[in-house]
């Protein structure tokens, strides 16, 4: 069992930055591959980013590619997520995930495991 929970979400002004944070428990983070996905409301829940168990591998959804950079710390159990160049259209609950790699990292269901979210707001 895995449990993820996120920070550093709030409220910015559009082109500005915000880093989150999601922590997980237990001592099988290093076997996840770990994602973001965000959702917007009234909108479903879509891929942002992800990497692979040691770190060496990302994908981006073409929406945040050159704006957006995912990273983790295995030794903390924590991956991030570098928000930079923000635009209202980024505004969103952000969710982290955890889970073997299913063959798409894009695929919400190939995830076990999700934080509650955080709240990023963008302000133009």
């Amino acid at each position: 069992q895995v449990q993820l929970v996120e920070s550093g979400g709030g409220l910015v002004q559009a082109g500005g930055s915000l880093r989150l944070s999601c922590a997980a428990s237990g001592r099988t983070f290093k076997s996840y591959a770990m994602g973001w996905f965000r959702q917007a409301p009234g909108k479903e829940r879509e891929f942002v980013a992800a990497i692979n168990r040691s770190g060496g591998g990302t994908s981006y959804a073409d929406s945040v590619k050159g704006r957006f950079a995912i990273s983790r710390d295995n030794a903390k159990n924590t991956v991030y997520l570098q928000m930079n160049s923000l635009k209202p259209e980024d505004t969103a609950v952000y969710y982290c995930a955890g889970g073997p790699y299913s063959g798409s990292y894009s695929y919400i269901g190939g995830y076990d495991y999700w934080g509650q979210g955080t709240q990023v707001t963008v302000s133009s």
